[in-house]
């Protein structure tokens, strides 16, 4: 397969904010997705007949199948066409949650929800690099990032409450058939809205070799990684997985050196602000976007919410959060995306830390806001400023596949960071009871708040280090 040349941007300047506001709407409808389904997981269970160890996989399945297929989305995206993509990611987020509110079985749902991570991982750079070739880096890539930022965080935080909402309502198939109008609409939009992909470009060829070895090492990785805190890291499965990931990720560097026109150009990895970003990526997942399970804990087990209320819950850090993602656009212009970084994850660390004093058992929702709204600013911030970094200096050509090894670390470092903090909280989870729980999410969290000030830290000396 080959790539297309890059579209003229002169005829989208006239309507540029109906075209961001697309783009906007299709990163919500991935952030919802990922968390709606969270408040419908004991409804789904008993519904379709779940047993209590397979139950995980209506998560699960979406997380493995998303972060395996990032890398690949992002190169589609640039050499199939963004547009392209961004429809037929859209389009199958339609198709799929069609056929997920409609299953009876829980083989079906698993997989319905193992092709909606698959849309995800199309959706999700195609979106991204729309951005950052439609709008020139500077001010105006700022102010679209975060807007795009505001919808994905957000999202992340009223999932909760619409799936409560729609739950109680409608039932849980209600979940699903909610994307069904919402990806549709985004489908026509793109295709009414952005410039048409140029012609094909025949000099360069789609690396099926690359993309098949990085897909399945990556897949079998994070399917390790979400697997194995919960069977054992010494089962058959976590072994083979483990052998299997690693073969296959080997192999994959041995055919990018070989290969003419690789998934992942060599000359990515000699970008210290891209690399500088994936390690932001990967420690803000693996810290502020584990913050959300414990505190569902927090609130539905230890001081025993309803799906609604925990949905309520949530609203101060999803309004907070908006906030953050547009301050951090300004304050990239003000000062710099490194000083922004620094700042916004400094607030965050002090923000879990004051989060973390407060989870008490007979503690108050509003003595917890203080340490909420501390940690949402500096999330919002962050996840803004991440972005940036990630498409600062990037060509045009290769903002897909930078997307996707931005995102594709986002996703590993969330499945690698949950799975220790669970781990280090003495394995909380959703059936775990008594005074060790409260103790145990206490903990997670103090150990985010060093992960977030460690990082910050670090991105301190990096400057040091590099600015002669």
């Amino acid at each position: 397969m080959m790539s297309v040349t890059e579209p003229a941007k002169a005829p989208l300047r006239k309507s540029i904010g109906l075209p961001l506001l697309v783009l906007a709407s299709g990163q919500l409808v991935i952030s919802l997705d990922y968390n709606i389904v969270y408040v419908a997981l004991p409804d789904i269970g008993a519904g379709l007949g779940f047993s209590d160890h397979d139950l995980q996989w209506v998560v699960s399945a979406y997380v493995v199948a998303t972060g395996g297929f990032l890398l690949l989305g992002g190169r589609a995206a640039d050499l199939l066409g963004r547009r392209r993509m961004f429809l037929v990611a859209a389009s199958l987020y339609a198709g799929s949650s069609l056929v997920g509110g409609l299953a009876q079985t829980p083989g079906v749902l698993v997989a319905v929800r193992a092709v909606q991570g698959i849309g995800g991982s199309l959706l999700f750079p195609a979106t991204l690099s729309l951005i950052n070739t439609l709008y020139d880096e500077g001010p105006d890539r700022n102010r679209a990032l975060a807007v795009w930022g505001a919808a994905g965080a957000g999202g992340l935080c009223f999932g909760s409450l619409l799936g409560g909402v729609l739950v109680e309502a409608f039932g849980w198939p209600s979940v699903f058939f909610v994307n069904v109008p919402v990806a549709g609409t985004l489908a026509v939009a793109g295709w009414r809205l952005f410039p048409a992909d140029g012609p094909w470009d025949r000099s360069r060829h789609f690396d099926v070799a690359g993309a098949l070895t990085a897909t399945g090492g990556i897949t079998l990785l994070v399917f390790l990684l979400v697997q194995a805190p919960a069977e054992g890291w010494d089962t058959p499965a976590a072994l083979a997985s483990a052998v299997l990931s690693l073969g296959l990720l080997a192999l994959f560097a041995v055919v990018e050196r070989r290969s003419r026109d690789p998934l992942v150009p060599a000359r990515l990895f000699a970008d210290r602000g891209l690399l500088a970003a994936m390690g932001v990526t990967a420690l803000f997942s693996a810290t502020f976007s584990s913050v959300p399970y414990f505190l569902t804990l927090y609130f539905q087990t230890v001081h025993g919410y309803r799906a609604v209320a925990t949905g309520f819950a949530f609203l101060v850090p999803a309004v907070v959060v908006a906030v953050g993602t547009q301050a951090g656009g300004r304050a990239v212009s003000a000062f710099g995306v490194r000083r922004m970084l620094v700042g916004g994850m400094a607030l965050g660390a002090a923000g879990a830390a004051a989060l973390g004093l407060a989870l008490t058992a007979d503690g108050s929702y509003p003595a917890l806001l203080p340490g909420i709204v501390l940690l949402s600013v500096g999330q919002g911030a962050a996840w803004t400023g991440m972005w940036i970094a990630a498409s600062a200096g990037v060509a045009p050509g290769d903002q897909g596949i930078a997307s996707g090894l931005a995102s594709t670390t986002l996703q590993v470092g969330g499945a690698v960071g949950l799975a220790l903090l669970v781990g280090v909280a003495g394995g909380v989870g959703q059936n775990a009871s008594g005074p060790g729980l409260l103790d145990g999410i206490r903990t997670a969290v103090f150990v985010i708040a060093g992960g977030i000030g460690c990082g910050a830290f670090a991105l301190l000396a990096l400057r040091r280090t590099t600015s002669p």
